[in-house]
């Protein structure tokens, strides 16, 4: 890789970290392109972008903790099932179409991100205590698809959390991101195996999205709960067309 490639990795891995940290997402799936496209092999690129999509999410999510917007009741609850479908997914992944997953996950996330944007905040089902059957069971569903397609998909668990488990949206931004820690961890460790990551990729990445992510997660708290749910669902937006994009190339 040369210096431009790395400059461009630097400041696309913390543009990405940003918005992630702030709305609670990976957002690996925007990071992957440009990590395959640079990296000594597809896999090693993949398996480049869970690390650092990990790193950033650990990242923010020591803000949260620290903010008190981590849910640990209902990620007891998500993560388990999340980590077993990812590692599930990952076991059978080539058995199914990459290219029909992608566009599924796509049109799902093109129609949250629409219906938290045309939704007002006030309307969302929120309960006065979240659904744990919920949590396991879309947990279990999102970390399959993931597993199959190589990412954490924390943009698929964001809805979950506001429309299926029924978590405000400050403290479902950071349960989505201490979940997505646990299936980043392993996704890696499913990948070694086969192939070894792109540890350049992972430096200059990760070192980009330590401090994003920071800033991200602190600009959570100064939204209100309206905007929070308008900024997710924008980015939603944009990692549905990413994802559908992906599904193609």
């Amino acid at each position: 890789m040369g210096a431009f490639e790395l400059v461009a990795i630097a400041l696309w891995s913390f543009v990405v970290a940003v918005a992630g940290g702030a709305v609670g997402l990976v957002l690996g799936n925007l990071r992957l392109p440009l990590y395959v496209a640079t990296a000594s092999s597809a896999a090693a690129g993949g398996a480049a972008n869970i690390a650092v999509s990990g790193i950033a999410a650990a990242t923010a999510s020591s803000a949260h903790i620290r903010a008190g917007r981590i849910n640990w009741r209902l990620f007891g609850w998500m993560a388990p099932p999340s980590v077993i479908g990812a590692l599930v997914g990952g076991y059978l992944a080539g058995r199914v179409p990459k290219t029909a997953l992608l566009l599924a996950i796509a049109a799902v996330l093109l129609y949250s991100g629409l219906d938290l944007l045309l939704r007002p905040p006030r309307e969302a089902r929120v309960r006065i205590k979240p659904s744990v059957t919920a949590a396991v069971i879309s947990g279990a569903a999102i970390g399959l698809l993931g597993g199959f397609v190589g990412l954490i998909l924390g943009s698929l668990r964001m809805p979950a959390l506001l429309r299926l488990v029924g978590e405000p949206p400050s403290r479902a931004v950071g349960t989505n991101l201490a979940v997505g820690v646990c299936v980043g961890i392993a996704g890696l460790l499913g990948h070694l195996p086969s192939a070894a990551p792109d540890w350049k990729l992972i430096a200059v990445g990760g070192a980009a999205s330590v401090p994003a992510a920071l800033l991200g997660a602190r600009l959570t708290g100064r939204l209100s709960e309206r905007s929070l749910v308008q900024a997710i669902g924008a980015v939603l937006l944009v990692a549905g067309v990413g994802a559908a994009i992906q599904a193609f190339v």
